[in-house]
């Protein structure tokens, strides 16, 4: 079985950035954003049971999920927000699982926004947590999602503080923008892990 190792981070932390530097040492990523858009894909059962609940004006015309209508529908009734997190959660949480089984690297990077917040650090043997000043959160956010700083706010007073985060990291990067820092910071963790890996099996 291979090593897990937990990447997590606030909104706006780079955790993509961090992400995509282990996938050059050739290391299997499953995101979780990645695997909560496959579990609704046309003809899946997460899909269906979303059209039996909500009818099929929930489609885009092409039969796939109209995200942003949903988004709208669960932001207006929080009891549809939790009956979706019930119905997507475990299968989200089950092909996460299923793809961890195929990973062949030496360790794989599971990347969930939310892990401490949902307690998910329980599926990895190992967590790296992507910490970085809020201020550069905010405007790091408000940049890409071109929203303002009071919406980030919000957002980031949901999420899990730094201190939780901290508290649950095995490994820490700090990330307020010096890109070389990162890369090597990478790289290190990249020899260590694979080094823990095989010391592992």
């Amino acid at each position: 079985m291979t090593m897990v190792v937990g990447l997590t981070g606030g909104i706006g932390s780079g955790k993509t950035t961090v992400a995509d530097l282990f996938a050059q040492f050739n290391i299997d990523i499953i995101d979780a954003d990645i695997v909560a858009r496959e579990v609704v894909e046309p003809g899946t059962p997460g899909l269906n049971a979303i059209i039996d609940k909500l009818g099929s004006d929930i489609l885009l015309t092409d039969g796939s999920l109209n995200r942003s209508k949903l988004r709208q529908a669960i932001f207006n009734d929080n009891s549809l927000k939790d009956w979706l997190n019930a119905l997507l959660h475990p299968m989200i949480r089950e092909k996460m699982q299923a793809d961890i089984q195929k990973a062949k690297s030496p360790y794989c990077l599971l990347v969930i926004p939310l892990m401490v917040e949902n307690n998910l650090q329980t599926m990895t043997d190992r967590l790296l947590v992507i910490d970085v000043d809020e201020e550069v959160q905010i405007a790091r956010t408000q940049q890409r999602d071109k929203v303002n700083a009071e919406h980030v706010k919000k957002i980031l007073a949901a999420q899990a503080s730094r201190e939780e985060r901290l508290a649950a990291a095995d490994d820490v990067i700090t990330n307020n923008g010096d890109s070389a820092a990162l890369q090597s910071e990478v790289a290190t963790l990249h020899q260590q892990y694979v080094a823990m890996s095989l010391h592992n099996q």
